[in-house]
């Protein structure tokens, strides 16, 4: 028998191959669909590539590729026999579980056990050998069946990437001597005791002073005195205050310079008075939370709809995506995505040809894996309810309360998070995100990824008419850009309740003054219209330069919709930056209303009287020491580089914060760092400051315009169009690249193909390379949030313009103090009913919260 089997598998040797350190074996999941080794029909690991196949697409990969041969995987899920006692070890196929992969949570453990099951198949004849057969195999094919098998899952080898190194014991936790000193810690109420800041504060172990951190990467800050009393008592470990749980708390060693536990943490703070098992626990559901956030617990009670009786529902369009750690905000937004047509079209409706033309690697191709979380979704196969002999064997063993979300599991977003987060440098961690910045961060994906194809985000796309106007002249400039969404204000000061938040500021404000617990929270209430109006109001243009006076003056612009998309997102200005940079939630509601007319919004264009600004880019500046001379150089632009060292200290690249400060008009530290976020994924984030007017201006500017450069004249440097012609591209395309990328070539080129030429005349084309853009506008004047490269042609058929009516149709709200922790859950309208998706749980909604919500969508209704 052994020489038969090593007969067969000779002619397939040479595809078999070893894994090989950094090789990623994907055996817990299918790269087309859900399906795993736990599923009916196991999963099938590619032997040469190492990338895993449900039953379903395993014959593609085979037709595809022509590999033979694969490893069947299969996980048995069985009931422990009735009398078995909890907690006994199960039975092990082949002596143990041998798969490397995390028990299914669905399942409680003692009450299951699993028996693992491997051999390998060879296509087409779907030949089987049973595995481990040592004896009986060729020793290739032994080494690389044992190496498959214990190999990590490829998921878990970037899990150090993301989470921090092992935390160690400090050797001085157990012999750390406290002070009897009758230091008593209030709950609440902490200030630094040499300077009363009240964010960031450590508890000194030994003598219980309290005193803030100091400044640092992430965000967090202070002005160090905490280690400046290390430094005068020799004291050596410390408690962040606000860490504190029944599970734990961080705890620093100024000695040993490093993050370390305590295993005695329990007693040293109770030293100080300090109960840990009355602390908030640091998770709630799965979720982190805020500790001492008494405002937050009716916020997650009434979100998430807790104390009612949610009906489950099942079936197409039901399906729950199961939370990694903290990725609600992942899950959220891709259920509203995908209960939108265009994008259900796009990628479940053209799913067989998405996955016939995949590359050899599918699991890093953004339209493969899109079509895979959008059929997880919408077909039903993961949302099946449970057969009627489920129900009553759950109702006999008396968990009928918890029937309803545990037969609900959902899908895993991991594959689809680790392609679509890849080099972003918060969504490819694990720590909570924001919804709204994922949001336009799939959407400039989905962007980059549609070229040539439909595009559904451009549901979502419209232009912004903006009018500023010069003070002084009245003269005006009209310009239009490209936006996703709307951000709407909440003017606090709008509230209907305004007095009784006043008394409860007082009243918060003494309680802290006199070491007491805060009063009852109080939620400010602001009317809808309130937004709106602080949304269309006229705002100051900061530095605003005018062309009609060629010196700066007072600039005031008001922004309308040229046009309105076909869906409209609404984030609501929900959050702000703390003392510490880490951003906070105010406590509002806003009584968002179900139909929405934006109508007397849209934009007008010139008026009749009005006279338009002269088309003149403010004048370069030149140094005193050349300004007279014939050689004339050019200085570098006016930046607050106070300001951008301020940034750098928190870890960003200097060259960046320079960039944050000049495209921000030194408006200071707070808009530059919004900048920052919002551009952080662009590859030329960290180079240095180029401006195009820079590097196409040369010595003999015309004295007759004052200095001030003709907009028409702002052409790219001929030697990079020459090289982009070269290539074959035509000249007026690399024209239009060159420009939408500040000349940089690199950029230019991946521009060219994700923006193919548009059908329209040479003549055209030169004439509006050199006339000036009707649409372009300048990013000092800009102060749109949107994250999306301002490189996107903004005319032609992508702007679905229609009427200005909406219905609302999906929000998305959030629980907790801050955008970096709490939880998502999100409410869709689905076949006239509002439905809960909270992770895996899908639920009928009783009393959707939709004054608490942060994003709104509304879709556009009929003309009719």
């Amino acid at each position: 028998m052994a020489t038969d089997l090593g007969e067969l598998l000779v002619p397939y040797m040479p595809t078999i191959r070893v894994p090989r350190t950094g090789d990623r074996v994907f055996k817990s999941e299918c790269a087309f669909s859900f399906d795993s080794p736990e599923s009916e029909g196991g999963l099938y690991v590619c032997m040469n590539t190492f990338l895993g196949f449900g039953r379903e697409h395993v014959e593609r990969h085979y037709r595809k590729t022509g590999q033979c041969v694969y490893m069947h995987l299969k996980r048995h899920v069985k009931e422990k026999a009735t009398g078995a006692a909890g907690g006994a070890i199960p039975r092990r196929r082949n002596g143990k579980v041998f798969l490397d992969l995390e028990l299914n949570r669905d399942f409680n453990g003692e009450d299951y056990e699993y028996e693992d099951e491997a051999k390998l198949v060879i296509f087409p004849d779907h030949f089987e050998i049973p595995l481990p057969n040592i004896e009986e195999l060729p020793a290739l094919v032994t080494i690389a069946c044992d190496a498959v098998l214990n190999a990590s899952s490829a998921y878990k080898k970037q899990e150090p990437e993301s989470w921090d190194e092992e935390i160690q014991v400090s050797r001085h936790a157990r012999s750390l001597r406290q002070l009897d000193n009758g230091v008593r810690i209030p709950p609440s109420g902490w200030k630094c005791q040499k300077c009363e800041m009240r964010e960031n504060l450590w508890l000194n172990l030994t003598d219980g002073a309290v005193f803030c951190g100091k400044w640092f990467f992430d965000g967090s800050g202070g002005n160090g005195h905490a280690l400046d009393h290390y430094k005068e008592t020799n004291h050596p470990l410390a408690v962040k205050l606000d860490t504190i749980t029944p599970d734990g708390a961080d705890v620093y060693s100024f000695e040993e310079e490093e993050a370390v536990l305590d295993p005695l943490i329990s007693e040293h703070l109770s030293h100080f008075g300090i109960d840990m098992l009355q602390m908030q626990s640091r998770t709630e559901n799965g979720h982190r939370t805020d500790n001492n956030s008494r405002p937050r617990v009716s916020e997650w009670e009434v979100i998430q709809e807790s104390g009612m009786k949610l009906k489950a529902v099942f079936g197409s369009g039901y399906t729950g995506i199961k939370n990694l750690g903290n990725t609600c905000y992942l899950g959220t937004v891709m259920q509203v995505l995908f209960s939108i047509p265009d994008f259900q079209r796009m990628y479940v409706g053209n799913l067989q040809r998405i996955f016939d033309y995949s590359p050899l690697d599918p699991s890093q191709d953004f339209s493969t894996q899109m079509a895979k979380l959008g059929h997880g979704l919408l077909s039903g196969q993961y949302a099946k309810p449970p057969m009627k002999s489920e129900l009553i064997e759950q109702v006999m063993k008396e968990e009928h309360r918890a029937l309803n979300w545990h037969q609900q599991k959902g899908i895993s977003p991991r594959m689809f998070k680790a392609l679509v987060s890849r080099g972003h440098p918060e969504f490819s961690s694990n720590r909570q995100q924001d919804s709204h910045e994922f949001l336009m961060h799939v959407i400039n994906q989905v962007e980059r990824n549609s070229a040539g194809s439909e595009n559904p985000s451009d549901v979502f796309r419209f232009l912004v008419e903006e009018r500023i106007q010069c003070c002084q002249t009245r003269r005006v400039r009209y310009t239009q850009r490209v936006d996703y969404c709307i951000h709407l204000p909440a003017p606090i000061e709008a509230a209907t309740n305004r007095e009784e938040l006043l008394a409860y500021e007082a009243k918060r404000k003494e309680a802290e003054e006199n070491m007491r617990p805060p009063p009852e929270p109080v939620r400010a209430r602001i009317p809808f219209t309130a937004c709106l109006q602080a949304f269309t109001e006229p705002e100051n243009v900061p530095d605003f330069w005018s062309s009609a006076l060629q010196a700066k003056s007072a600039g005031v612009k008001t922004s309308r919709f040229a046009s309105f998309p076909e869906y409209l997102v609404m984030q609501i200005k929900k959050f702000t930056f703390g003392v510490d940079w880490v951003p906070k939630k105010l406590d509002l509601a806003i009584d968002v209303p179900d139909f929405l007319d934006l109508s007397r919004m849209r934009a007008t264009g010139l008026q009749t009287g009005e006279e338009e600004l002269p088309d003149l880019m403010p004048p370069i500046v030149l140094p005193e020491d050349t300004r007279d001379s014939s050689m004339g150089s050019i200085d570098s632009p006016e930046i607050d580089e106070a300001a951008a060292m301020q940034l750098a200290e928190m870890g960003f690249p200097l060259e960046a914060c320079r960039k944050a400060v000049y495209y921000t008009g030194n408006m200071g530290p707070e808009m530059a760092f919004n900048w920052i976020i919002a551009h952080m994924e662009e590859p030329d984030f960290a180079e240095p400051l180029i401006l195009p007017s820079m590097m196409d201006a040369g010595p003999s500017t015309s004295d007759s315009t004052m200095g001030a450069a003709p907009i028409s004249n702002n052409l790219p440097p001929e030697e990079s169009i020459a090289i982009l012609t070269s290539m074959g591209f035509p000249r007026s395309h690399s024209i239009r690249a060159l420009k939408a990328t500040n000349n940089n070539l690199e950029r230019a080129l991946d521009w060219i193909f994700t923006h193919p030429e548009e059908e329209e005349s040479d003549a055209a084309s030169d004439m509006a390379d050199m006339e000036p853009n009707d649409n372009a506008f300048s990013n000092t004047n800009s102060h749109s949030d949107s994250t999306l490269s301002p490189d996107r042609d903004v005319t032609g058929p992508r702007i679905k313009d229609g009427p200005g009516r909406y219905e609302l149709f999906a929000f998305i709200s959030h629980m907790g103090a801050s955008t970096m922790s709490g939880h998502y859950v999100c409410h869709i309208k689905k076949e006239g009913r509002w439905v809960i998706y909270n992770d895996h749980k899908v639920c009928l909604s009783e009393r959707p919260p939709k004054d608490l919500g942060y994003v709104y969508f509304y879709r556009r209704l009929s003309s009719s």
